[in-house]
């Protein structure tokens, strides 16, 4: 490890109040002193690296010239967050980020009185300021007060559709809030679509004349890279309609594009607009994701998200693994099946690389969509692809298909389009805690009329639940895998498709069956091991589907069995209630059978390892111990897990 950085301003500064006392030049400084430890202490933790580094000058001159946390700086997706946390209160804990019972990788409302409102997802932080605005001229209060509203949202978070939802609220309402668009041409992935090049042109009315004349003389001492932006600007301007900006046009004042790493820029205007905005108020601010860490700077993401590393060369520490993830596996089926069928093609919401579709975007370009952080245009896009005779996967995160739930039920369950949705992240996810987790998607799935719910226990499984999804016409189906690497099962050269609605018995034995939808099958293969050792055998089977479900087997399972536990890496309403509910249905329990379902708890459970997570959640193999000694009756020893 290499040594901290010496950081003697930042070392005085206990909280923004400390920031008034310092001169501009010395907020320049402390700028410098704040990226210094931001590296240093990511190079430990991991985590989201360049988005912070984007905003240091940025989140710098917000602290000195407004009064959080009575003023409310709501910081999108949040991400960018870490500066902000060193700066208010919480340097002393920066080191135990996104570690169990450390410090949230994102804006957490229970963790500090300036993080003022929780986030982890896109595009929310126009609507929460607007919300804050609408409460101060209503005379609403919180313990800090209710001041100006701040909301910082990127390029890339402004192209989903709920900001401008938010901005056409806002510009009708015409409340003071000022938005800071945070313009860096990346969100993960370049950001793709019209908006992303939509930069318009600089504000000229009053009562901000001067800032008009300022910025034009600011453009020509710009670095090229803000340059370019500006030229972008007026390039785009050229293609407008006469009446003004679209920002304008919503209702805003519109004040850049200005330099958002010149601190000589940000501070006289953000003091400006403090002093003087009446109504919403834009501000359109050129940064570089990764800025002052070249290793950071030279990557493709620009630093988004990184395993710890090596402050000097940038070398990320991973742990091998002789697995491949189930991103990739998924990644390099789905692009040997569209080598053998053109009608397959793919969607993804923004993250190409992370569901792994960069794969399919390189090699059939024509065939994959990133749509940009739009969730529910992503899905009903998909939803009108099947409708035209493809074959689109829908592949995003668990959590982030939640965002496009109304989507998934009208315009593709209800038409009983065939739709393939892919979906990554499936369970609990580490360190970036309850706002990734994939707790709910068995349960808001299998819910719906024609839909088919699937979950690979292992990455040879879901080899095969790729291929089942491809050939399958006959409806919507989805098919969900965890993060991370595979079980490290031998994988077959190609997978096969399975029969519909039908699991499989992975061990035969006597009085408890345990019936596992997903990967917690390892977890339950350990436990009839150690259970073996007590003289208890139970059946082990996988179920592949949470709906239809295997009648047949599960049926089978409960008549010659005392015991049926279910497993899932979901919350209560999923496989088990419907397992539950079709052995109600049958009888089952009025023959004896005990039956108990082990789910995810009823609660958000907070970052940490994976089998923390887990853990906490009462899923890992001596918990399935426990269970199954706690429905047979048998002794244990008092306050240990078996």
């Amino acid at each position: 490890m290499t040594d901290r950085p010496k950081t003697p301003l930042l070392d005085k500064v206990a909280s923004p109040a400390d920031m008034k006392r310092l001169s501009d030049g010395e907020l320049v400084t402390l700028a410098g002193e704040l990226r210094a430890e931001t590296i240093s202490a990511v190079s430990e933790t991991g985590g989201h690296l360049g988005a912070g580094l984007g905003v240091i000058e940025l989140t710098v001159a917000l602290h000195a010239v407004f009064d959080a946390p009575k003023d409310k700086i709501i910081w999108d997706v949040s991400h960018q967050s870490y500066p902000h946390k060193i700066l208010t209160g919480r340097r002393d804990r920066i080191r135990t980020l996104r570690k169990r019972g450390g410090l949230s990788g994102f804006t957490k409302r229970s963790e500090s009185p300036y993080d003022c409102f929780g986030a982890a997802h896109s595009s929310t932080s126009i609507s929460a300021a607007l919300g804050f605005a609408v409460a101060r001229d209503l005379g609403g209060n919180c313990p800090e007060g209710l001041g100006d509203a701040i909301a910082v949202i990127g390029d890339g978070a402004m192209s989903a559709g709920m900001a401008f939802e938010a901005m056409n609220n806002a510009g009708h309402l015409g409340k003071r809030l000022i938005v800071i668009l945070n313009d860096n041409e990346m969100s993960i992935a370049p950001p793709v679509g019209a908006l992303s090049s939509y930069l318009s042109r600089l504000y000229a009315e009053e009562p901000f004349q001067e800032l008009k004349a300022a910025a034009k003389g600011a453009v020509s001492l710009m670095p090229p890279f803000f340059q370019e932006g500006a030229k972008r600007a007026k390039e785009m301007l050229k293609g407008m309609t006469v009446g003004g900006t679209l920002f304008e046009e919503l209702g805003f004042s519109y004040i850049g594009p200005i330099d958002g790493h010149d601190m000589d820029q940000l501070l006289p205007l953000l003091r400006t607009v403090k002093a003087r905005a009446t109504g919403p108020i834009l501000i359109h601010a050129i940064t570089k994701k990764g800025k002052g860490y070249a290793p950071a700077e030279a990557r493709d993401d620009k630093g988004h998200a990184t395993a710890k590393f090596d402050v000097i060369t940038g070398k990320q520490v991973k742990t091998p693994s002789n697995a491949p993830s189930y991103t990739a596996v998924f990644g390099d089926e789905l692009v040997a099946l569209a080598a053998e069928d053109d009608k397959i093609c793919a969607v993804t919401a923004a993250m190409p690389s992370g569901t792994g579709l960069d794969l399919m975007a390189e090699r059939y370009p024509s065939r994959c969509f990133d749509v940009s952080i739009a969730e529910q245009h992503g899905v009903t896009f998909c939803a009108a692809l099947a409708a035209g005779g493809m074959k689109p996967f829908c592949t995003m995160y668990s959590t982030f298909l939640q965002r496009g739930y109304d989507q998934i039920v009208h315009d593709v369950a209800l038409q009983n389009l065939p739709v393939r949705f892919a979906i990554d992240r499936a369970g609990l996810v580490g360190a970036d805690g309850a706002t990734h987790a994939g707790s709910y998607d068995i349960a808001y799935l299998a819910n719906l009329p024609n839909m088919v719910v699937m979950a690979a226990s292992d990455e040879a499984e879901l080899k095969h639940m790729v291929v089942t999804a491809a050939s399958y016409d006959a409806g919507p189906i989805a098919f969900r895998y965890p993060r991370g690497e595979g079980v490290g099962v031998e994988l077959p050269a190609r997978g096969v498709a399975l029969e519909i609605g039908k699991g499989r018995v992975v061990r035969e034995g006597a009085r408890v069956a345990l019936l596992s939808f997903g990967t917690r099958l390892a977890e339950a293969e350990k436990a009839a091991e150690q259970l073996a050792a007590k003289g208890i055998t139970p059946t082990v089977a996988d179920a592949r589907f949470a709906k239809p479900l295997d009648k047949e087997m599960i049926l089978r399972l409960a008549r010659e069995h005392e015991v049926l536990i279910t497993l899932e890496e979901g919350a209560v309403g999923g496989f088990g209630s419907h397992v539950a509910q079709l052995l109600a249905e049958e009888g089952a329990f009025d023959a004896g059978l005990k039956f108990r379902s082990m789910v995810l708890p009823d609660w958000f459970i907070d970052q940490g390892s994976p089998s923390e997570m887990y853990a906490e959640a009462g899923l890992e193999a001596a918990d399935i111990v426990t269970k199954v000694l706690d429905v047979l009756g048998v002794a244990q020893v008092k306050g240990q897990r078996a």
